[in-house]
């Protein structure tokens, strides 16, 4: 499997080559967007991890430009940047999900199987379907958190979703506003004995 693996900072790129060499992947290393689109093109990754900040072309340019070439293919940002506007921007342009900084192997691994897994679904749906349901919502993300969440018979946070179905907070965060605003999933709020109360979700039953 090839790691299309985009980001200036070298110390970052030696780190996640080698877990890939671990996990018996073959990374593929960009220092820039304009760069990563070079080698996503001539080597056709599974993948791909992309920085956010990077020289040349920036990760929010460089999701846009891969997307006019493959609407499939997982997109992981590499970011320190946690506020929700900016996961908001990356997901309508057609990121997949986020690793936060700094990244830990353990998770790293995890979350390219999961999305790999995730992708392989979506190539075995018939041609003509759509990736995304709308800008910003892929067809295999949503099943993965409708799934869990049709599973619980208790309301669950965005926080315990996200430990749950291996997402970064920011993307289920975006799924849960979809699923409330579509209707299909109830928004309950708990007030916790200390601190603000917390907002609680769960499946509305067909």
């Amino acid at each position: 499997m090839n790691i299309l693996i985009a980001d200036d900072d070298p110390s970052l790129q030696f780190m996640l080559s080698e877990v890939c060499t671990h996990a018996d992947w073959s990374p593929l290393i960009a220092e820039n967007g304009e760069k990563a689109l070079k080698l996503f093109e001539e080597y056709e990754p599974d993948i791909i991890l992309l920085d956010y900040h990077m020289p040349v072309m920036d990760g929010l340019q460089t999701v846009r430009e891969i997307r006019k070439r493959d609407l499939n293919i997982p997109i992981l940002i590499l970011t320190v940047d946690e506020r929700q506007e900016i996961a908001d921007r990356f997901l309508l342009e057609g990121a997949t999900d986020f690793a936060l900084k700094p990244v830990r192997a353990p998770d790293i691994i995890s979350r390219i199987q999961l999305h790999v897994r995730l992708a392989k679904l979506t190539n075995n749906q018939e041609a003509e379907e759509e990736v995304f349901i709308e800008k910003g919502i892929s067809k295999s993300t949503l099943s993965h958190i409708t799934k869990y969440l049709r599973s619980q018979r208790e309301p669950a946070s965005v926080n315990e979703i996200s430990k749950e179905v291996g997402l970064a907070y920011p993307t289920v965060y975006r799924y849960i506003a979809y699923l409330l605003e579509s209707g299909n999933v109830l928004q309950k709020i708990s007030h916790q004995k200390v601190g603000r109360p917390k907002k609680l979700y769960k499946w509305l039953s067909n």
